[in-house]
């Protein structure tokens, strides 16, 4: 950690001396001569691109991948109230030097007592990596070595006492928050016709049923998870998957993490074709890792189960806002289509009756 005590709060903000100081950590004698913001976008955070003209490069790269809070002042309060920068700063100061999945590189990972963070990584253009538009999935080839690594991720963190003394930062998911609910309900208020039958009946429980849902996905064995890992937090580095957006890591069922990657990363005639045999390799990787027995019709139940899940993680999908830019209106249309084939397909309310009685 650096002892910068101010973090910028835009990437127009970042100063040269205050760049040189924090990449000097990683890049001893680096000295930044000028920074220019190529790229700015809000998406849940500000994202921005930069290029970086040194007098001393001291190995640091020319480009970079810059994440900080909201500029908005009301998204920016509640982004920072969920502590999901803390958290990923954290994962890539504490975890990522530990695990062996692909990850960007980090530069800089700096957070604060008050919620405000920054973190600087590895441009992964430069690198020749490549981020779908929500349209290219997962290969199945990819997608089993993306299932080992999160394997590896959960077999790490299976016992409570190694969560407690190693990451007792990481928490359980929290079901309080109505948001999801809320922003299902006007869906299907006012775009009802672009929701399939089997979509709006899961989307009316989320709304209706909310905590025995969430206590239903929160069955099985506990572990740290990504919790997010659908095609849009994903990369390809080749053949190798690799993850991003870290800020909602959380204690759950790896189930969460396995079934949402499958329906959610994956295209969906390849899901459809391979999810059996995918599934089944996780499977041997856990039970043979030690983790809490789990039997095929445990996991091949759960992932039905979880298939509901992708109804809430569309809840800002099913707005269809206004001012969605044309890149965000097609992933947000290769989203939704995942979803209301995965619930159909793999029969979540039916499996949710089987699982809970409601």
């Amino acid at each position: 950690m650096t002892d910068i005590s101010e973090l910028p709060p835009t990437a127009s903000e970042i100063r040269p001396e205050w760049l040189s100081q924090a990449l000097s950590v990683r890049f001893p004698g680096v000295q930044v001569a000028s920074i220019e913001v190529t790229n700015q976008r809000q998406v849940t955070n500000s994202h921005a691109n930069l290029r970086v003209l040194y007098d001393v490069s001291g190995g640091a790269p020319e480009t970079m991948f810059c994440k900080l809070p909201p500029t908005d002042p009301n998204r920016r309060e509640a982004i920072l109230r969920t502590g999901m920068g803390e958290r990923e700063v954290k994962f890539y100061e504490q975890l990522a030097p530990k695990l062996g999945m692909r990850v960007p590189e980090v530069l800089v990972a700096e957070e604060r007592a008050d919620g405000t963070f920054i973190l600087l990584l590895e441009d992964l253009d430069a690198s020749g990596c490549v981020i779908s538009d929500g349209r290219l999935g997962v290969s199945p080839d990819s997608a089993a070595g993306a299932l080992e690594d999160l394997a590896a991720l959960h077999l790490c963190y299976r016992e409570p006492n190694v969560r407690a003394s190693e990451v007792p930062w990481i928490l359980a998911s929290s079901s309080s928050s109505d948001y999801g609910s809320v922003m299902l309900r006007y869906g299907l208020e006012n775009n009802r016709d672009r929701l399939s039958d089997a979509f709006a009946e899961i989307a009316e429980l989320c709304i209706k049923n909310s905590d025995q849902l969430q206590e239903l996905w929160h069955q099985g064995p506990q572990t740290v998870i990504h919790g997010d890992a659908h095609i849009g937090n994903l990369f390809f580095d080749g053949d190798r998957t690799g993850f991003l957006d870290w800020g909602i890591i959380n204690i759950n069922t790896p189930m969460r993490d396995v079934s949402y990657f499958l329906t959610m990363s994956l295209a969906i005639d390849e899901r459809r074709s391979h999810e059996r045999d995918l599934l089944s390799h996780y499977l041997e990787i856990w039970n043979a890792g030690g983790g809490e027995p789990l039997s095929w019709d445990d996991v091949w139940l759960a992932h039905r189960v979880h298939a509901a899940y992708t109804v809430l993680a569309s809840c800002q999908v099913v707005t269809f806002p206004d001012d969605a830019t044309p890149q965000r209106q097609v992933f947000a249309a290769a989203f939704l289509d995942r979803a209301q084939t995965a619930v159909a397909d793999l029969e979540a309310r039916s499996a949710i009756r089987s699982s809970g009685g409601f």
